[in-house]
């Protein structure tokens, strides 16, 4: 199959959206052999490597510079920060995309993936219309990607109120913000900006920040923004926004009044399947969510869903893993059904969350009695040379698997491949116990929380 859109041909699979999902499968079915047409209206990659993942990944590690130079005295380094040049930050963030984003358009062109550029729109299970062309598949998947959601009755200016596409784009640093929502985006715009010298209130409705983790890991993360004296109100539903010359005056419940530079909105991510074709080729939806069952197969035989606009976590992970799965099923692999309870999942703030499992709470739900272990980060050398405080929580069914690991701490998403690893493979601690962990290492204290739970505690503070 060349790369030259022919609408005359019939692909064994026409994929709707280029993001995390639809190029997953599309690279997958291709190395099996599959004839792949590729329908995106922005650019491959979608929101994950454009407006997402990657681009605020590489704003929070500037802004973990900033920290390191404005704190370098306390390892007797003598730096001071002179301050954040938003222009120079940005060009190195969108180096850090545009060189990922040539190399997935390399790869979409080397396994011979048509990419057709336009808005596409289901007409049929078999058919997809672009620009008035009709691409045809013998498959179809709807990958049509997620936008930020905001509030009934505000609306986003992109100026003084934003959402997480308009901050990635600041050309300076702002004196002050609200960041309405305390979920993952919330938290990790609230931390970049703090390290870059904004002053940030969080607004959230529900009782704690990072309200999906595990209620450890919300106080602990509550704890180390106290320190970093950034602002935060829980179980605190904002009311109303009104913009002034100046910036925006946030009133919240109670009627108290936030003034600031700008509003961040960050009440999470909507699914995009409206206007699309998808319910009146009867694609079953429920709140704008394409419904699909465990093998991601849709109310209509041959068209299938995956990534954001499938009910569930919104994660580039996911959809990547979901993608990879419907290739293969539609090569006829039969391959097992994704288990959404071992996705990991992290939160890049300072200090970083990461988790895969049940959390506590969770584990009580389904098992009735359960064992908890935390292993405090006071007990592992290389956390303490980064000067990082936080833990390592296990959950375990009584006498049984770990169903749950929880961290909390600078660097510990570097951890959660061995987290997700003993999730999956449901291991007991007396699995993890004798397996080696290098010294100094933060990965240690996984190892060290497994020896602790199998009964053995090695350097164990409680």
């Amino acid at each position: 199959m060349t790369n030259t859109a022919d609408s005359a041909t019939t692909y064994d699979l026409v994929i709707l959206g280029g993001g995390s999902g639809g190029y997953a499968a599309a690279l997958r079915a291709a190395t099996l052999g599959l004839s792949v047409a590729l329908v995106e209206k922005d650019k491959v990659g979608g929101t994950c490597l454009h407006r997402g993942c990657i681009p605020t990944k590489a704003l929070l590690h500037a802004a973990e510079v900033a920290d390191s130079a404005r704190e370098g005295e306390q390892f007797g380094v003598r730096t001071t920060l002179e301050g954040v040049d938003m222009g120079g930050v940005n060009k190195y963030k969108d180096g850090v995309v545009d060189r990922l984003f040539k190399g997935l358009q390399g790869q979409l062109k080397s396994r011979g993936i048509t990419v057709i550029e336009g808005e596409g729109r289901l007409t049929s299970p078999t058919t997809v219309e672009v620009a008035g062309s009709t691409y045809t598949g013998r498959n179809v998947i709807l990958a049509s990607g997620s936008y930020s959601r905001s509030l009934p009755g505000l609306d986003l200016d992109g100026q003084r109120v934003i959402a997480s596409e308009h901050a990635l784009t600041l050309d300076r640093v702002p004196e002050s913000a609200v960041v309405l929502g305390g979920g993952v985006i919330g938290v990790e715009f609230a931390s970049a900006w703090t390290s870059f010298g904004t002053k940030v209130t969080i607004v959230e409705a529900l009782p704690r920040l990072v309200p999906t983790e595990d209620a450890d890991c919300s106080k602990t993360l509550e704890r180390a923004f106290r320190k970093r004296k950034i602002a935060f109100k829980t179980g605190t539903p904002f009311e109303r926004v009104e913009t002034t010359e100046n910036g925006v005056k946030v009133t919240v419940a109670g009627g108290e009044v936030i003034e600031a530079e700008l509003l961040l909105v960050a009440v999470g991510r909507g699914p995009n399947t409206t206007g699309l074709g998808y319910e009146e080729v009867g694609v079953a939806l429920d709140r704008g969510f394409v419904t699909t069952d465990e093998r991601l197969r849709t109310s209509v035989p041959g068209v299938y869903a995956v990534g954001d606009i499938v009910p569930g976590l919104q994660l580039a992970h996911r959809g990547f893993q979901q993608g990879i799965f419907v290739a293969e099923e539609i090569a006829g692999l039969n391959p097992t059904p994704i288990d959404e309870t071992g996705i990991p999942r992290i939160t890049y703030s300072e200090p970083e969350v990461a988790s895969v499992g049940l959390t506590e709470e969770q584990a009580k739900a389904k098992y009735g009695e359960v064992e908890i272990l935390n292993y405090n980060l006071g007990g592992n050398g290389k956390s303490q040379i980064l000067k990082t405080q936080g833990f390592v929580k296990l959950v375990r069914a009584k006498d049984g698997a770990v169903v749950g690991l929880h961290m909390v701490g600078s660097r510990v998403g570097e951890l959660i491949g061995e987290a997700q690893l003993i999730y999956n493979w449901e291991a007991f601690p007396a699995d993890v116990a004798p397996l080696v962990h290098a010294h100094p290492t933060q990965n240690e204290a996984l190892g060290e929380a497994h020896l602790a739970l199998a009964g053995k505690p090695l350097h164990f503070h409680e």
